[in-house]
């Protein structure tokens, strides 16, 4: 592993999952939808096998599972069936917690997914707005930006896809990155630094961000996974290691 993945004992992409498990601290028995990437489904999972046992986590499809589900593998018992229309009843009722990716950001949290550039002649067209705007304003949304970078973090978003806490956001919880940990907690709503991961600096966050963070006085260091995550981990949840491949060195 390269020094930009390795802290330590834990790599880098374990200290993400890690503080992708934190963020479900105090859930309850919620669905957690974790859809965008290896690492925050791996967070769901280890904060299940943990600290949150009534989390609801699923095969990545229809199937609430009985025990946490290994990345990339089957689940081997089911205890529950949640077809579409079902969890969209979950949406409306804000019973999930939803993890989602984005191309942009600004300092509200208003997430792109849909289009670079102009929306009547786009530069690159993306997803679409899929479910982020109901998402963002019905359930807890957390966000997973594997490549911290001044064009994720902009200014101003091309397209407001996931509604930010100037529009009406339900609850903007966390955002995770490869090299952070932000939230909202400011009286505006605007993105504070919460923690940097080990190895990278205060300087190294602001000069990947385009816009003007809130930086507290102290900024604390992610915490490093327990010797009992990390065996989880490696040895349960993600034996083959997909967690480092959506990690950049």
């Amino acid at each position: 592993m390269t020094e930009a993945t390795e802290t330590g004992t834990a790599t880098r992409a374990e200290v993400c999952a890690a503080a992708c498990a934190d963020a479900f601290r105090g859930d309850g028995e919620i669905v957690a939808a974790a859809v965008a990437g290896l690492v925050p489904m791996l967070g769901s999972r280890l904060a299940r096998m943990t600290f949150e046992p009534g989390l609801l986590t699923t095969d990545g499809g229809p199937s609430l599972t009985a025990e946490a589900v290994p990345l990339g593998a089957p689940a081997d018992v089911v205890e529950g069936w949640l077809p579409f229309r079902d969890h969209l009843w979950l949406v409306l009722n804000g019973r999930r917690h939803v993890w989602m990716g984005a191309s942009q950001m600004d300092r509200y949290g208003n997430a792109n997914i849909s289009c670079i550039g102009d929306w009547a002649k786009p530069k690159s067209q993306l997803l679409g707005v899929r479910g982020a705007p109901g998402n963002t304003r019905l359930n807890t949304t957390s966000y997973w930006i594997p490549k911290h970078s001044a064009r994720v973090f902009t200014e101003r978003v091309d397209f407001a896809s996931g509604v930010g806490h100037d529009r009406g956001a339900f609850e903007l919880r966390v955002v995770v990155t490869n090299l952070a940990v932000l939230d909202f907690a400011t009286p505006d709503h605007r993105m504070r630094l919460r923690s940097v991961h080990p190895g990278v600096a205060v300087d190294d966050v602001v000069a990947a961000t385009g816009f003007e963070l809130e930086i507290p006085a102290e900024v604390p260091e992610t915490r490093a996974p327990t010797a009992e995550e990390l065996r989880i981990m490696r040895e349960v949840l993600d034996p083959k290691g997909l967690r480092e491949r959506e990690v950049p060195a």
